[in-house]
């Protein structure tokens, strides 16, 4: 089947589709640039030669509209492609569309987008998970081959665990994120949404990389798959105890493939585990406020304050408050202090492991319109964002279902042991 053919199979299917993961597509010039493509002699040999790769709405391609799924930006045309698009493209692949996201990646459900909810394509009448939910649904629903989400507090991770796929989010300063409009700038990176974990593997070593126009970047070598017998896996009692009973089960089913693989299973204490939401917000409210300062309607788009919606006007408004002189010696400093502790103590426990398992989300994603106070939808990022406090690197593999509903199993590496983390998920889903 040419590329050709592919697209327009592709483009049929998200016609078809009733789960909302696109915000834009634009068929002709899809159709058009699968043409060019395919008479591109110099790009035939390369790693993502005809993939058709979604893109999440607030990373940059030129021509597309980067809306962050907010009305502020309904109208920002980007004119310039983010440094993980143009070395995607470099490398065979092509942008099919621009998906669906929480509003500002402000969610942990796929519902504040100004363009509806996006609804999870393996579990009917739940959510997908946020932010990357567009990017997860499509993936999970057969509507590209692969996607690209952020990451800033388990926003690839959290969808790809309810959307029964693999997500990973690399360790800070791997991936460029030049070209991504940034939530809070010291937690976010740009990651792989995928059908499987190889999938995964080639997509981050296509994006990853040094990048001039990035001052936070490093430059690694070529993550390979490696072989995981004796590799010490960590188990951290806390992350399985906050989590429901069903899933924890569901996580020790599979940790036993590790075991069957040879490893060794260690268990943990990580003792900062109460810290990890409120030291992650209160630093995620500081930044985000820091960051729409340039959404101010002179430039382009509206001004975010007067047509954003609820969750994105909250945290804003806790940014702006925390960040006065007078309270960020008593919020964002302490919040600062406390990060470094979480890091410290994360570090020490990758002394004794080579990677660490627990669960994705300590619950089973909610129904589509059932109403959360703000704190129980924080609180599905109670295991994923010590990864980003952190700076490690970590993954998503799905670990079987619960009713129909999947689960992801999350493994977590030190920073730059990517390479690690990848291969315990191509071995852990290749034996489950």
């Amino acid at each position: 089947m040419t590329i050709v053919d592919r697209a327009h199979e592709y483009l049929e299917k998200i016609e078809k589709s009733d789960i909302n993961a696109y915000i834009q597509i634009d068929k002709e010039r899809v159709l058009k640039e699968a043409e060019e493509l395919e008479k591109n002699e110099k790009l035939k040999n390369k790693p993502l030669y005809g993939k058709l790769i979604a893109v999440k709405s607030n990373i940059n391609v030129k021509g597309y509209t980067i809306s962050c799924a907010s009305k502020t930006l309904e109208n920002y045309v980007s004119s310039y492609d983010a440094t993980v698009i143009k070395k995607i493209k470099s490398q065979g692949g092509l942008v099919i569309g621009m998906t669906n996201m929480d509003e500002f990646a402000c969610g942990s459900s796929g519902e504040t987008s100004y363009y509806g909810v996006t609804k999870n394509p393996n579990a009917e009448g739940r959510i997908p998970g946020g932010s990357s939910s567009g990017s997860a649904a499509a993936v999970a629903a057969d509507l590209c081959d692969m996607a690209l989400g952020s990451d800033t507090g388990g926003s690839i991770r959290n969808p790809a665990s309810h959307c029964g796929v693999v997500g990973f989010k690399p360790s800070y300063g791997v991936v460029s994120r030049q070209g991504l409009c940034d939530l809070a700038m010291s937690f976010d990176q740009i990651g792989p949404l995928t059908k499987n974990a190889e999938d995964a593997l080639v997509l981050t070593n296509v994006i990853k990389g040094l990048d001039i126009s990035d001052s936070t970047t490093v430059d690694t070598p070529k993550f390979e798959k490696k072989d995981v017998e004796n590799y010490k896996i960590g188990i951290i009692k806390e992350f399985m105890e906050v989590s429901d009973e069903k899933i924890r089960n569901k996580i020790e089913e599979g940790i036993e493939v590790f075991k069957d693989l040879g490893c060794k299973i260690v268990e943990l204490s990580y003792k900062y585990t109460d810290l990890a939401l409120p030291t992650y917000y209160l630093i995620n409210y500081v930044e985000f406020f820091s960051a729409t300062r340039k959404y101010d309607g002179r430039r382009y788009g509206y001004p975010i304050e007067e047509v954003c919606g609820e969750e994105v006007l909250r945290r804003i408004l806790i940014g702006k408050h925390i960040s006065e002189k007078e309270f960020s010696g008593k919020y964002y400093k302490k919040a600062l202090q406390a990060r470094r502790l979480m890091k410290m103590e994360m570090l020490k426990l990758f002394k004794e492991v080579d990677v660490i398992a627990s669960p994705t989300v300590p619950k089973l994603p909610h129904k589509i319109g059932e109403e959360l106070t703000p704190m129980e939808m924080y609180a599905y990022d109670v295991l994923t964002v010590p990864t980003n406090i952190c700076g490690i690197c970590a993954g998503v593999v799905k670990c079987g279902d619960i009713n129909g509903t999947p689960v992801g199993l999350q493994i977590q590496g030190k920073p730059f042991d990517d390479e690690k983390v990848l291969s315990a998920m191509i071995e852990f889903e290749k034996n489950y």
